[in-house]
């Protein structure tokens, strides 16, 4: 679970909010609202490589759309979940 601070506690006491921020997110408000996250830099990393590039279906050519009709999986697809299970403990 986030902690939430203004922006104004943050930069009077950023040492502390940044070593709180390993622990867990920070969420720093401003005006009421959340702005920003103060996060460690491991878990950062963590979700970055997450990241997935995300593309439309209609923006696909011909050969694209055959490459993925004619794909096969492999016999065993077991390393598909593996790397999920990883993640899922994280």
């Amino acid at each position: 679970m986030a902690s939430t601070v203004t922006a104004a506690e943050v930069s009077k006491n950023f040492g502390a909010y940044q070593d709180a921020a390993v622990r867990e997110p920070v969420v720093i408000t401003k005006n009421g609202r959340p702005r920003t996250v103060l996060m460690a830099y491991e878990d950062f990393v963590r979700m970055s490589k997450r990241d997935r590039r995300v593309q439309r279906t209609a923006d696909l050519t011909d050969a694209e759309i055959e490459a993925v009709e004619t794909a096969e999986l492999t016999p065993d697809p077991a390393h598909l979940s593996a790397s999920a299970g990883k993640h899922a403990a994280d």
